[in-house]
């Protein structure tokens, strides 16, 4: 191990050893402390060395939040392997390509959560997936399918794996080696795998710092562990300082308020659209709620700014950040002592190693403060490129190591970062990108579509949802085009609503003009 860096792997022995006794994790009526959580994770690991997962092996993760999820977001790396988190919205088209393209050796998987029934997906994606050629192994939590491990049957089989053969594996791991494969959605095609090192770890710990977490936090842990916002603002987040947090596999705003009430937290998180839904339960059946200290809610957007200025006074103080798959969660976060209007109405000062640039969208100059262009960042936390994708990794880092983030913002005199929206055809779904692409070039699939654009349309509580136009060559409904999605890819991609037109509004090159396609939209919905 580096001395200078803490590594991913190392994050629950170093919270057993300064805080042993004190709680970690509760999950409904379960509950760890620190040494119990970091004994669990160590279990884990064992299974893994056990399961025959190498140094620099990719394992797959798709499961909803569950305390083994937090197990294996340490146990992968503290074995020198890579997690490659799943989106637990892929359906059976989306989790193949995933862990096909990440070349995954091992796929962790959860049977059933609510009425989403992974097994029984994962058994419809297993010809496409053995096809692929990488996958050698399913572990399964729950009830585990034929040919596949059950999580149980892992970790009695790492019973055989010694403490010194895991201290031996945990010490060869360095701070350069991959520790994630984030995906996200691109402007083009598929999700790309955004690689992350260990390096990220500090940055978390020192916006830890920066906001005055300890050992006397409760976290509520309801966003997604799948994202790096839910992943290191929160799991990470508590386990770096001594905190405890309370884990819920799906974001409930009336469970999450009674938690707060009877757990005592201290530290909510989340977008506009989870703080909206807090405030309407709350404002429904008020609860006590004077146990919060701190919240993070990223805002700047102009959507966003009544819903932070809101919820000041209903729950607690909130600061603002700005981040993304490609550089990190929060490599712009606002610090409490910071005022009312820079917490609410920006996105966040740059954070410790990390540097911000604006530029002309169309000559590429760099601008002054106050002038709104294209986003570029550079520093220790961004991505050293997309997984098996050179073309597009080169496509978005410049000569000195700058990258594109493909968002529009401004950096005001007072150093603080605006975010004003995106200048790449991406969509932002509730949280979730959305490659329009992906999602044309998937339903040009369906017989009878000639042409299709998916665009983005205002939504109160997701901020935009998806829209498609299509030109058709022959009778099709709606409701015929979006069967076809239902169960084959995650459900925030398949468009709310499809508008037959006879001809796509193009520029004098042909490019269809998507800005009149939103005006279009907004016209007739």
């Amino acid at each position: 191990m580096n001395a200078d860096w803490l590594l991913m792997g190392d994050i629950p022995a170093r919270a057993a050893r300064l805080w042993g006794d004190d709680l970690a994790l509760a999950f409904g009526e379960q509950r760890w402390t620190h040494r119990q959580f970091a004994e669990d994770v160590d279990r884990v690991a064992k299974g893994l060395l056990a399961l025959g997962v190498a140094q620099g092996d990719q394992v797959a993760v798709w499961m909803t939040n569950r305390p083994e999820w937090l197990h294996l977001m340490y146990a992968i790396p503290r074995v020198g392997a890579c997690i490659v988190p799943l989106n637990t919205r892929y359906r059976t088209d989306d989790v193949a390509y995933t862990v096909i393209q990440s070349q995954s050796r091992f796929l962790i998987s959860i049977d059933q959560s609510g009425p989403i029934n992974y097994g029984e997906m994962l058994t419809d994606a297993s010809e496409q997936i053995i096809e692929g050629g990488y996958l050698e192994a399913i572990v399964m939590l729950g009830e585990h399918l034929p040919d596949t491990i059950g999580w149980e049957s892992m970790l009695e089989s790492g019973k055989s794996v010694s403490t010194e053969a895991l201290a031996t594996r945990a010490g060869a791991v360095t701070v350069e080696d991959r520790m994630m494969l984030a995906y996200t959605s691109g402007t083009t095609g598929h999700p790309k795998g955004v690689v992350h090192s260990h390096k990220p770890v500090q940055n978390t710990a020192e916006r830890a710092m920066l906001l005055g977490h300890s050992k006397n936090d409760v976290h509520m842990s309801y966003l997604p562990l799948f994202h790096a916002y839910g992943f290191s603002e929160v799991a990470m987040m508590a386990a770096l300082t001594g905190g405890s947090q309370v884990l819920f596999d799906v974001f409930d705003p009336d469970e999450v308020l009674d938690a707060v009430e009877k757990e005592n937290g201290t530290v909510l998180h989340g977008f506009d659209s989870h703080w909206a839904d807090l405030t309407r339960a709350q404002k429904l059946q008020a609860r006590d709620v004077s146990s919060l200290r701190v919240g993070t809610l990223p805002a700047g957007m102009e959507s966003t700014v009544p819903v932070a200025r809101e919820v000041q006074d209903l729950f607690c103080p909130t600061t603002s950040g700005f981040g993304m798959s490609e550089t990190w969660a929060f490599i712009a976060s606002s610090h409490l002592s910071d005022s009312l209007e820079q917490r609410t109405e920006a996105s966040g000062y740059p954070m410790y190693g990390v540097e911000f640039q604006i530029r002309d969208l169309d000559d590429g100059r760099e601008l002054q403060a106050g002038e709104t262009g294209a986003l570029f960042v550079r520093g220790y936390t961004v991505t050293s490129g997309y997984w098996g994708k050179p073309e597009a990794t080169a496509e978005v880092f410049d000569a000195d190591g700058w990258l594109d983030t493909g968002d529009v913002a401004s950096i005001r005199p007072d150093g603080h970062v605006v975010f004003v929206g995106r200048h790449k055809d991406m969509l932002k779904v509730g949280g979730e990108n959305v490659s329009p692409a992906e999602v044309e070039g998937y339903l040009l699939n369906v017989e009878g579509i000639e042409e299709i654009a998916v665009v983005g349309y205002p939504d109160d509580r997701l901020v935009e949802v998806p829209v498609a136009f299509v030109v058709a060559s022959s009778q099709l409904s709606g409701d015929e085009i979006l069967e076809r999605c239902r169960g084959k890819i995650a459900s925030f991609k398949i468009p709310r609503h499809v508008i037959f037109i006879d001809e796509m509004p193009t520029t004098p090159s042909g490019k269809i003009r998507k800005v009149e396609l939103r005006e279009w939209a907004k016209a007739r919905l």
